[in-house]
């Protein structure tokens, strides 16, 4: 069974229209909220991110509400099922080395740091974690760290296919 964990870079897909989003609506639309995750802060980027579409004319104000409301119900929201990984101390520390060793910011290394757990968890229980983003240097340094990867922006929707297939 497939994870799949999102950068901000791919979940503000989901709130708001760009290249990919199409394919992380497709992820939402047949992947249960429980197995889908983002680091918390994340959240905040992607929070950020329509503020910014918002002010620079880029997105409409009742669209910024619109997306700002999905976000709550389908990731913030403490019912939801989605999982929303925190950020712990022993989690930033950990993450410097990865930050020096692939060239990534903070963010990015915390981000594969806890992908890296994750996906260390859901294989001795015969699963995988797909980090899902479109951020070149994340995707190059989580590939070199072994981890399953997709871009919504260029990699093929038949490889999600397969994936959901094997639910």
């Amino acid at each position: 069974m497939y994870y799949f964990y999102f950068d901000a870079s791919a979940l503000i897909k989901r709130y708001t229209e760009e290249v990919g989003s199409n394919k992380i609506d497709f992820i939402f639309q047949n992947v249960p909220l429980n197995r889908l995750m983002c680091l918390a802060i994340g959240v905040a980027e992607v929070f950020s991110i329509c503020v910014r579409k918002r002010n620079d004319g880029r997105i409409t104000r009742p669209h910024f509400e619109q997306a700002v409301g999905y976000l709550d119900s389908e990731v913030i929201n403490i019912e939801s099922d989605f999982e929303t990984v925190p950020a712990e101390n022993v989690l930033i520390w950990e993450s410097i080395g990865l930050m020096e060793t692939h060239s990534i910011n903070s963010v990015d290394a915390i981000l594969l740091c806890s992908a890296l757990d994750i996906a260390t968890n859901l294989r001795n229980e015969k699963n995988e974690l797909v980090l899902i983003a479109s951020d070149q240097r994340l995707l190059r340094a989580a590939q070199t760290e072994g981890l399953l990867c997709f871009n919504p922006e260029t990699d093929s929707q038949q490889v999600l296919l397969n994936w959901v297939a094997t639910q």
